[in-house]
């Protein structure tokens, strides 16, 4: 066993080192040294944790983290890069659905109806509000793990009177704090029962209300809550570290969403309400032109002869794990004294950052990606752009279609470039499920099949000249 010195010094060093792993996730360069940084902080809050003095159990506990970290290891080596934001979902899950269990069982503690005056009070709002925040949470993470798993439409689920409801629904849990609040003993156990099933109602409804368009930034949103939950555990827990952890990674998601929504010219405050992502109208533009496609040969003649060539990936690159055999391209192009950028969107994939792991984890330098406004100005000066597996992200309907439900989202603006070439398998429509007008621009042709087979039959040829 440790004092309570010791576990207050064991958490404030770990607090400092959770703040330096996110200091360190903010660029590709530092963000390996950033997860070490993570890794041994949490090391060292469960072990300062599992060794406090009013820690009982501990055979149960070891346990327990035996097997998650089974189930965790196991997991992590199995789970594919393009399921990697079906898996984010599903972990922020379970941080709200602790976050209920906590609540439930820090209310039934006799110690908690021990409380008198102010502080009984207190510990209450706490117990309600974090089983709220977790119960909201929890379901929202799962219907946005249907979403992005494909068991649920991803399309925004728009139905009349829903921001009515949702108020509704507001309206009647404080109603609820207030009587779980005057209610003596565990008397309030049927108010806070009936709010956990009316949270975990808006949770659904909030996220089934966004469209599929628009899920990178509730994954990111989603993380805040999590973070919120489990800073709402640690003050029932009254635990240091969890409110210090909870709020970091609280902060930091909200922080992240509201950048993301900025990029994407959305309103913040709709993804908290549930209007994120999603309109009533829909397209009357008439979509004019012709679709054209190249062979593999054709298209390695056309970069083979073109001096600068910008790379635009997406979620179709992820799923052929094309970011191989393409950072073997760039260099090819870079040997024979090519320019060579990649223009990554802030929602390109399914995840706030999915394109720039993706990148990493082939070695793709660092110094050729580009955020979407730094290779806009360039792409009217650029020979060729390669869509790897991207729609609505290089749409042009979100710049030229008022009536889209992408319009007034910024995009990779690919058409203003000499010629685009979209590798794609099929015609089908991207995530948001709606068509793109860029397919029928006279400078742009199709490359049709899978991205890792199409990339590697272009090297070929490449080779071969």
């Amino acid at each position: 066993m440790i004092s309570t010195g010791i576990q207050t010094a064991a958490y404030l060093l770990a607090s400092i080192l959770f703040i330096l792993s996110l200091g360190g996730l903010s660029s590709q360069q530092s963000a390996k040294r950033g997860v070490i940084y993570g890794i041994v902080g949490m090391a060292i809050a469960i072990l300062s944790t599992l060794l406090g003095k009013e820690v009982e159990g501990h055979i149960y506990i070891i346990v327990a983290l035996a097997v998650a970290s089974v189930i965790g290891i196991t997991v992590a080596r199995k789970v594919e890069m393009t399921s990697m934001p079906q898996l984010v979902a599903i972990l922020h899950s379970f941080v709200g659905l602790a976050a209920v269990l906590v609540g439930f069982g820090s209310y039934l503690d006799p110690q908690t109806h021990e409380l008198m005056g102010s502080e009984r009070n207190i510990h209450l709002v706490e117990v309600y509000i974090g089983v709220f925040i977790g119960a909201v949470t929890f379901t929202g993470s799962i219907i946005a793990w249907g979403k992005l798993e494909g068991k649920i439409m991803s399309k925004a689920l728009i139905y009349k009177g829903r921001h009515a409801v949702n108020i509704l629904i507001m309206l009647v849990t404080i109603v609820l704090g207030v009587r779980f609040g005057m209610a003596d003993g565990t008397n309030g156990l049927i108010d806070l029962s009936i709010m956990t099933v009316l949270a975990a109602f808006l949770g659904v409804m909030l996220v089934m209300a966004i469209g599929g368009a628009d899920m990178p930034v509730v994954v990111s949103m989603l993380n805040s809550y999590s973070g919120w939950a489990a800073a709402a555990a640690g003050f029932m827990l009254s635990n240091d570290l969890l409110i210090v952890t909870g709020a970091l990674v609280g902060s930091s998601g909200a922080i992240l969403s509201i950048i993301m929504c900025e990029a994407m010219n959305r309103s913040f405050f709709s993804v908290i309400f549930g209007g994120f992502g999603n309109t009533s109208s829909s397209s009357s533009a008439k979509i004019e032109g012709e679709v054209t496609s190249i062979s593999h040969l054709e298209m390695a003649e056309l970069i083979q002869e073109s001096q600068s060539v910008v790379i635009v990936p997406g979620y179709g690159m992820a799923v052929a794990k094309a970011q191989y055999p393409i950072n073997e391209l760039v260099e090819y192009l870079k040997g024979k004294g090519k320019t060579v950028h990649f223009g990554i969107h802030p929602v390109a994939g399914r995840l706030p950052g999915h394109m720039n792991v993706l990148l990493a984890e082939a070695n793709v330098p660092y110094d050729i990606v580009l955020e979407m406004d730094e290779i806009n100005p360039d792409l009217p000066e650029t020979d060729v752009v390669m869509v790897i597996g991207a729609n609505d992200i290089v749409n042009p309907a979100a710049i030229e279609d008022t009536g889209s439900p992408i319009y007034g989202m910024p995009v990779i603006e690919v058409w203003k470039a000499k010629k685009v070439i979209v590798m794609k398998r099929s015609m089908a429509a991207g995530y948001a499920g709606i068509e793109n007008p860029l397919f029928y621009k006279d400078n742009a042709d199709m490359l049709y099949g899978d991205a890792k087979e199409s990339v590697v039959s272009i090297l070929h040829h490449l080779n071969n000249k």
